[in-house]
C-alpha cells in the first residue's frame, strides 16, 4: 500500500455531495450512447472536505466511494477529444480483446480503424466497443478510475460476496438477463460516474463497468 499512502494524501478534507445528473451528450466529438441511464447510486460520494484520515477510517480497506471536485483535468480532458487524439495517435496500434472474463483473442489495428470503423455501440447479442461496451466481473487491487469523457456504470460487490454472472457473457446481457432477477439484497452497490468523477474501490473487490456512452477514462491501480 506504499503507492496508496503517496496518493492519498490528494484527498483533502472532504463533505458528503449529493448525485448529480450527468452532462448529455458527451461531448469531445465522442457518440452518445443509447444505453438508458439508471438514476440509482447506491455509492457514496464525498467531495473535497474528506480527510485523509476520515478516508482511510471509512473507505479506504472497506468500500468505495465517488470522489467529487478533487482534480481539474481540463487541460488533459482537452487533448482526448476524438479529434485531437486521432490526430495524435491516429497510426499507433491498440489492442483489442473481447469483453469476457478470460479474453481468448487479442487483435491489434490501428488506431484510426478502431475509432472510424469498428468503436460501435454493443447490444446483448453483438459485441461493440462503444455504447454498451465494458468489462464483466473481475477483481484485483485497489485503484482509482476517472472519467474524462462519456458515462460510465459501475457495478460493485464486497469480496466475500461473489456475483452471479457467466465469465463469457458481456456486462450489457448480465444487466438484461441476471439483474432483473436478483433480490434486493443480492444487488451490487451501483451508481454512474460521471466526466470529472474519480471512484475509489477497495482490494479484492468484483466489480464490472457498462460504458452509457463512448467513453474515455483513466484507471489507476495501487500496488
Amino acid at each position: 500500500m506504499w503507492a496508496a499512502r503517496r496518493l492519498l494524501p490528494l484527498l483533502l478534507p472532504l463533505a458528503w455531495a449529493r448525485p448529480a445528473a450527468c452532462p448529455d451528450p458527451p461531448g469531445g466529438g465522442w457518440q452518445e450512447g443509447t444505453v438508458p441511464e439508471e438514476q440509482r447510486c447506491t455509492v457514496e460520494r464525498a467531495d473535497a472536505s474528506l480527510t485523509y484520515p476520515l478516508f482511510l477510517q471509512r473507505f479506504a480497506f472497506s468500500r468505495p466511494v465517488i470522489l467529487q471536485g478533487l482534480t481539474d483535468n481540463s487541460a488533459f480532458r482537452a487533448l482526448c477529444t476524438r479529434e485531437k487524439l486521432l490526430a495524435a495517435f491516429g497510426s499507433s496500434p491498440v489492442r483489442l480483446s473481447t469483453a469476457n472474463t478470460y479474453s481468448y483473442r487479442k487483435v491489434d489495428v490501428p488506431f484510426t480503424d478502431y475509432v472510424e470503423q469498428l468503436l460501435e455501440p454493443q447490444d446483448p447479442g453483438r459485441l461493440g466497443s462503444g455504447s454498451g461496451s465494458g468489462v464483466p466481473f473481475h477483481w484485483h487491487g485497489p485503484g482509482f478510475s476517472e472519467v474524462i469523457f462519456g458515462r460510465k456504470r459501475w457495478f460493485l460487490y464486497p469480496p466475500e460476496k461473489t456475483p452471479h454472472f457467466h465469465p463469457n457473457e458481456t456486462t450489457l446481457a448480465w444487466l438484461h438477463h441476471t439483474y432483473p432477477t436478483l433480490p434486493p439484497a443480492e444487488r451490487p452497490l451501483e451508481c454512474t460516474i460521471c466526466p470529472g468523477e474519480v471512484l475509489y474501490f477497495p482490494d479484492r473487490w468484483w466489480h464490472a463497468t457498462l460504458n452509457l456512452d463512448t467513453s474515455v477514462f483513466i484507471s489507476t491501480f495501487l500496488g
